[in-house]
């Protein structure tokens, strides 16, 4: 007879100096692969601790929203004013994922301007 594969043990809380870490690093991550790192980030750590689920959430959120500006960027191009959104996009994301990682390794909570609230 065969042994059952181990049973992965519940999620353990992180510590407070963890959590800032992955804050950080989920916001960043958001800057350099987009959507993906928030998402993986959500995925994996949103039962860790309240305060890194509520920045990957945040930081998820504001990825979907600028994936939404970006599409609409595009389809504006006909009117030729879809590269300056686009563009603007490009430089919110920029700025506001420095200040939500800077904010998140000073343990503050944050919430991207102009975010739509799409996961909770």
């Amino acid at each position: 007879m065969t042994t059952p594969p181990p049973v992965p043990p519940s999620a353990q809380p992180m510590s407070a100096a963890d959590e800032k870490l992955w804050a950080t690093l989920v916001h960043l991550g958001g800057l350099f692969f987009g959507f993906l790192a928030p998402l993986i980030g959500y995925l994996v750590l949103k039962d860790r601790g309240p305060f890194v689920r509520a920045h990957t959430a945040t930081a998820l959120n504001f990825q979907l929203t600028l994936i939404i500006a970006y599409f609409a960027g595009v389809i504006l191009t006909f009117f030729f004013i879809g590269l300056l959104v686009i563009l603007a996009a490009y430089v919110l994301n920029i700025v506001f994922c420095i200040i939500a990682a800077v904010k998140a390794n000073r343990g503050e909570w944050y919430t991207y301007p102009m975010s739509i609230p799409i996961v909770r």
